[in-house]
């Protein structure tokens, strides 16, 4: 958790992620943040994001993109 803390620290320090749970929802994110954001997490965490995985549910929170992560590598 800590390197994505790290990664969406590195796009915006200005949110508090520990608590911010509509990142997309409240427009905080515009598609090149989300874009660049994608590219980051496939990186850093070696795994492949389908379009199944491309909804803002999994994108709003970082604890909700934490959980995506930890799911796709579970089924790796």
């Amino acid at each position: 958790m800590e390197e994505l803390l790290e990664i969406l620290n590195d796009l915006n320090p200005d949110i508090d992620y520990e608590t911010e749970d509509r990142l997309i929802d409240g427009k905080l994110y515009d598609s090149f943040k989300i874009i660049t954001l994608i590219s980051m997490i496939t990186d850093t965490f070696d795994i492949e994001l389908g379009p199944e995985h491309l909804i803002p549910e999994n994108f709003n929170s970082a604890k909700a993109m934490w959980d995506m992560i930890c799911r796709i590598r579970e089924d790796e």
